[in-house]
């Protein structure tokens, strides 16, 4: 929110409880207009397993409007509690292009806590009217006053989005968690990238406390906002690739937040409206529901006592035998072997910021009730070895496809002790045929691309106080040794950063990040560009049902190849299927996968 300014775009706030006979109810409320319904929005905010711990931070949605609660668990000895009270004191916001709901978090874990602690020290347990007169005065200081938002609504930008001066830097945005969701991800991140930007329907499944598994979802959702909501201003979605796509919705990803068992008419109609949504959940029951989604993640694997990542599911469908057998199946999936150059560059800017690790708790692998799991442990070692030898394996794989090119193998100094190597720096054409592929310097390494001017502006990543490569570059040369080894006595952390330099060094990495997943999301849609027909740029979207409008374009393993994607890969298969299904207009992109033409790519014919 804009420095000492107060945001003012809450519709509603209410309060849920669970009483022992009725359930989940809301008993108190405040609208900004009486034909605001609320009917249902106790479920979100008291979702099953919440018991278990004392506090907790909830996103959810309500008819569209975004919203978010804090939840307390306090001590009684009354009858039919069973030793505690579970109450939410939650808030919704105005319908807007970008909503931004953490922006009220800090002020709302105070009121709540004014709030319990008055209760608590006049030894009652239920409010009266007089009790919540300070959430009526937080309500009227920051209700919708203007249909608008006096543009506070807007989207302008990631460089005003995070590193704006006249903007409160707050841990509570989500968009700062990315890195040490990559962090607790793994490459496995990559496959949640395709998913999101496909516009698929994905789940979280995570034990209490929830706040991780919600910061998730609009973390993910953020990685390909800039490529999905567009920007007029901007000389195309391809930046210095020299195209444009415009895909068929100009919302970006749907973030639902947490859902229940109560939002599964809502997820089936999110689902047909093509935009794709995120949502979390602590129903296990949805395990068992794998056609509501099509990418599962499962953050309860990822705990102390089980050396393991979140794990990763995909739906699919199967063949019923009987009119009530299931219709899906979940397959577990990690990362593919084509993600490993995408991975590495995120990983080397991870590495860079790799001492100032988030010790919040709330950024923590969910691991249980009591929500204490560390990503930093000899578990996450452990799993790590793996992790590492995948990686070379694939690098090595891969390397069997860059016989054209000399420097594909080696160091700076042309030796071949690089053979293999996953960082694939320096000249690293990847081509089979002869077919396109980036270089170091066109934008994989995570910074803007000097030479391209439509990518730096429309995503954001210029700065008043300088570029963001030159402040990387200043950055890495001037700490990047002490970064990386963190390890090390004496070395930096975050303690040892004051709070300008730490918001500085998470901006940027967030930045960089950021970036680095826009530059790949531009080359491959440029790519895409090259094998679709010519088309107006005014030119409709055909619908469904016209199916004789629709263009057919088939890419063989080759074609596959120059998008940086693996040819074996039927994950990289239907992810380029999806971008054609949502940027190729008229044009249906089908992957040729038949016997003849995997045996021509792994044998080099063809």
């Amino acid at each position: 929110m804009d420095r000492g300014r107060v945001p003012q775009d809450i519709t509603a706030i209410f309060h849920a409880s669970f009483h022992p006979t009725k359930g989940n109810i809301v008993d108190w409320s405040l609208k900004a207009s009486d034909g605001f319904n609320l009917d249902g929005v106790e479920f979100s905010t008291l979702p099953s397993g919440l018991h278990l711990v004392d506090q907790d931070v909830v996103y959810f949605t309500k008819d569209g409007h975004a919203g978010v609660c804090v939840f307390r668990r306090r001590k009684t000895t009354e009858h039919g509690q069973r030793g505690f009270r579970l109450s939410s004191l939650g808030i919704l916001l105005v319908k807007s292009n970008r909503p931004r709901p953490w922006r009220h978090i800090t002020a709302l874990r105070v009121l709540v806590d004014s709030i319990y602690s008055s209760l608590e020290d006049r030894g009652i347990l239920e409010p009266n009217d007089a009790d919540w007169e300070p959430a009526r005065n937080f309500f009227e200081e920051r209700k919708v006053r203007r249909a608008d938002l006096g543009g506070a609504g807007d989207w302008k930008g990631w460089s005003h989005e995070l590193d704006n001066p006249d903007i409160d830097f707050s841990d509570s945005n989500p968009t700062f968690h990315l890195p040490h969701l990559l962090r607790i991800l793994g490459p496995s991140a990559l496959t949640l990238y395709k998913h999101v930007l496909g516009r698929r329907r994905i789940l979280i499944f995570t034990l209490p406390p929830v706040e991780a598994a919600c910061i998730l979802c609009q973390a993910a959702a953020d990685i390909c906002y800039q490529i999905q909501v567009g920007d007029d201003s901007e000389e195309g979605t391809s930046g210095s690739y020299g195209n444009t796509l415009r895909g068929k919705c100009r919302e970006n990803t749907n973030v639902l937040g947490m859902v229940t068992l109560s939002d599964l008419d809502k997820l089936t109609q999110e689902g047909k409206a093509g935009r794709g949504w995120i949502a979390c959940t602590t129903d296990a029951i949805f395990l068992e529901k794998p056609y509501y989604y099509d990418l599962l993640i499962d953050l309860t694997t990822s705990t102390p006592s089980k050396a393991s990542r979140p794990t990763f599911y995909l739906s699919k469908p199967v063949q019923s035998t009987g009119s009530r057998g299931p219709t899906h199946r979940l397959s577990s999936i990690r990362f593919t072997w084509s993600d490993v150059k995408l991975w590495n560059e995120l990983d080397r800017l991870l590495q860079l910021d790799g001492a100032d690790q988030c010790d919040r708790e709330c950024c923590c692998a969910s691991g249980g009730a009591n929500g204490k799991s560390k990503v930093v442990s000899p578990w996450t070692d452990a799993w790590r070895i793996y992790e590492d030898v995948c990686i070379v394996c694939a690098g090595l794989w891969v390397g069997s496809w860059r016989g054209n090119s000399a420097m594909s193998y080696s160091t700076g100094n042309g030796s071949m002790a690089n053979w293999g190597s996953v960082r694939l720096e320096g000249d690293d054409d990847l081509s089979l045929g002869g077919t396109y592929v980036r270089n170091v310097g066109m934008g994989i390494e995570g910074r803007p691309n000097p030479t391209g001017k439509g990518v730096r502006r429309s995503s954001g990543m210029s700065n008043s106080g300088g570029s963001l490569m030159s402040r990387m570059d200043r950055r890495e040369a001037s700490s990047s040794s002490a970064l990386t080894s963190s390890s090390m006595p004496g070395s930096i952390s975050a303690k040892d950063l004051s709070s300008d330099e730490r918001r500085e060094r998470q901006v940027l990495t967030t930045m960089a990040i950021l970036q680095a997943f826009h530059t790949n999301t531009c080359f491959q849609l440029s790519r895409l560009a090259s094998f679709l027909p010519p088309s107006g740029p005014d030119e409709p979207v055909a619908s469904p049902s016209s199916s004789s409008e629709i263009k057919v374009v088939y890419l063989a393993p080759k074609d596959v190849v120059s998008f940086e994607l693996g040819p074996l890969s039927s994950l990289d298969a239907r992810y380029l299927e999806w971008l054609g299904d949502e940027y190729g207009g008229r044009t249906r992109v089908i992957v040729k996968r038949g016997w003849k033409d995997l045996f021509g790519v792994i044998f080099g014919f063809g």
